[in-house]
């Protein structure tokens, strides 16, 4: 017996902790979210979880039922607001998706690619249907408002995600390199927005969002029949 075991002679060893579904997605999750979509493997899970990879199986055939598991978590984790004004409710999802979405960096690219979706991502997509059919959106009119909502959330997000900077004291150093690299007169609607906008105290990108939001709600509209 080693030295420093504390298991008395005849006593049975502790019972190891169940793995649950959802102990495994959490932490893929973790795992995700700390050092992206391309540290996560099944050895990698069952390493961090102390089991043997098969056991891993159990609750996921391979790796895509993973992917799918987590999707639907974070699908779980956007909010649609049961009550209210349909601009309000599909204004409040779109701010949680966007959040969501900034949480989980490497969801990005797998929200709508999932050919097995979970219960929590059927639901919400129902939902967000639903909001829009009860008022009044036609069938396609439901469709078109769905597809371009999401291409500005989507988007939008890829793009702040990439970004050199997001806010006025991060932006100084990009702005900077950009000018010494400008002659006098140049581009002079470029250092316009920098100058102006960008390079002004309290700017924030990610406030862009609201406001680009409000042009699509108001857009929108515009396929309703509200009789």
């Amino acid at each position: 017996m080693p030295r420093n075991s504390t298991k008395m002679p005849g006593e049975k060893p502790l019972p190891r902790a169940r793995l649950s579904r959802e102990g495994v997605l959490r932490k893929a999750l973790e795992i995700a979210d700390q050092e992206g979509i391309q540290a996560l493997t099944m050895r990698r899970l069952s390493q961090e979880l102390s089991v043997e990879a098969m056991s891993l199986y159990y609750h996921f055939a391979n790796k895509d039922r993973l992917l799918d598991g987590m999707v639907d978590l974070v699908f779980a984790e956007i909010e649609l607001p049961a009550r209210g004004a349909w601009k309000n409710r599909i204004r409040a999802r779109a701010l949680s998706a966007r959040a969501a979405l900034v949480r989980h960096r490497w969801a990005l690219g797998l929200m709508e690619s999932r050919t097995s979706p979970g219960s929590a991502t059927l639901h919400h997509h129902n939902a967000v249907l639903e909001c829009f059919r009860r008022n009044g959106f036609s069938v396609a009119a439901a469709a078109h408002a769905y597809s371009l909502l999401d291409s500005y959330i989507y988007g939008f997000v890829l793009q702040q995600l990439n970004l050199p900077f997001n806010t006025f004291e991060e932006a100084g150093p990009t702005a900077d390199s950009i000018m010494a690299e400008v002659g006098a007169g140049e581009y002079p609607y470029l250092v316009e927005m920098a100058v102006e906008h960008v390079l002004k105290p309290g700017y924030d990108y990610a406030e862009e969002f609201g406001i680009g939001l409000e042009m699509v709600l108001d857009g929108l509209e515009r396929l309703r029949d509200p009789s």
